[in-house]
Formats: structure tokens, sequence, C-alpha cells
């Protein structure tokens, strides 16, 4: 049960990062959402999809480093 929680902590931050990249590729090839009002805030909530997707990922990572003792603290 606890690896299933695991993935889907991984899984839906993945899932944001990918549609943050979707949204800023439709603003690069002129595919307006009418969501957004204007095409430079469409690609702007793209970036901080993909960087809040990577960053909660890497987040995740770097606990379960230091719970295992794999990265050693700094003094």
């Amino acid at each position: 049960m606890a690896r299933i929680i695991a993935f889907l902590l991984l899984f839906i931050p993945g899932i944001l990062s990918v549609i943050g990249i979707k949204l800023m590729r439709d603003t690069l090839f002129d595919d307006f959402h009418p969501i957004f009002f204007h095409t430079s805030i469409q690609f702007i909530v793209g970036f901080i999809l993909l960087i809040g997707g990577f960053w909660f990922i890497g987040g995740f990572i770097v606990h379960r480093d230091r719970k295992k003792n794999l990265i050693k603290k700094k003094d």
C-alpha cells in the first residue's frame, strides 16, 4: 500500500509537469487555449507547472536519500 501511495505522489506532479510542457509548446506553436487571457500567461502557467513538478520530484528524491543516509549532511 505504501508503494502505491509513493507512486501516486510522484505520478501526479509528473503529470502536471507534462501539462506544463504542453502549454509552453502550444504557446510557441500559436495554439491558444481560451482559458488564458494572453499567450504569455499561458506560457508562464506552463513554466510554473513544469518547475513545480520537477521541484517536487527532486525534493522527494533528496528526502528519500537523506532518510536512507545516502547523502551526507553538511556540517
